[in-house]
């Protein structure tokens, strides 16, 4: 008992000396749309921006910090084109160009990368070349009908690989045609570079998205955040 509190002690104090976050609160959890607003040192340091979210809102997801949660309150499930709900690390950045002065690490997205959602796959949840044995289910990274991936975040949702808890998770560009997504985080071109060319690897940065109901719980948790 005394170790699981030690362990969960050390993950707080991890998780809440991010210096970079990025606060992501819609109205409900079935809106598709939210306020996106990025602090550093405790600080709003951007105009609050409007971003999209899942088609059919937002459902708990599996993060770094598990948040008060009601029974009656939606789950992220893989295919549910729900957004994750909870904290989440920002882990790496993406994007077409073969090179970016980015901080936080910078993967070129080349035609033979591959997301897996097949959650039966050992390959679950993550982006990997194309194997001689494909998946039962995946998404091209290098995509040919839009720019959505042109560039990106990763989001760190369900880590551990829990099958059908969702997968492939990033903050992207918006697409045109359709601005909700399937679970995402999209916004404009202009946008997504000004935050990639922002995130630092060395500040911790850290993805919270809530329904507006789960403010309070965020004050309580980061009381140094100017919200």
């Amino acid at each position: 008992m005394i170790k699981t509190f030690l362990i969960l002690l050390i993950l707080q104090n991890l998780l809440f000396c991010s210096q970079q976050i990025i606060l992501v609160v819609s109205k409900d959890f079935n809106s598709s749309k939210a306020e996106l607003s990025r602090y550093e040192d405790g600080k709003k340091i951007s105009k609050t921006i409007e971003v999209n979210i899942g088609k059919n809102g937002l459902g708990w997801g599996l993060g770094e910090l598990r948040l008060t949660q009601k029974e009656s309150d939606p789950v992220k499930k893989e295919g549910d084109k729900k957004a994750p709900a909870g904290i989440f690390k920002l882990t790496s950045t993406f994007g077409y160009a073969k090179k970016e002065n980015f901080s936080l690490s910078y993967t070129h997205l080349t035609k033979d990368l591959i997301c897996v959602d097949d959650s039966n796959s050992k390959h679950y949840n993550k982006i990997i070349k194309m194997p001689h044995n494909k998946p039962k289910s995946f998404e091209l990274m290098r995509r040919e009908n839009d720019f959505q991936y042109e560039l990106g975040a990763v989001v760190l949702h369900n880590k551990k690989q829990v099958k059908q808890a969702g997968s492939c998770i990033f903050l992207h560009v918006l697409d045109s045609k359709d601005p909700s997504t399937t679970g995402c985080t999209s916004m404009t071109l202009d946008e997504m570079r000004e935050i990639n060319l922002w995130l630092d690897g060395s500040k911790n940065p850290i993805l919270i998205q809530i329904p507006k109901s789960s403010l309070g719980e965020i004050k309580e948790l980061f009381p140094n955040l100017a919200l």
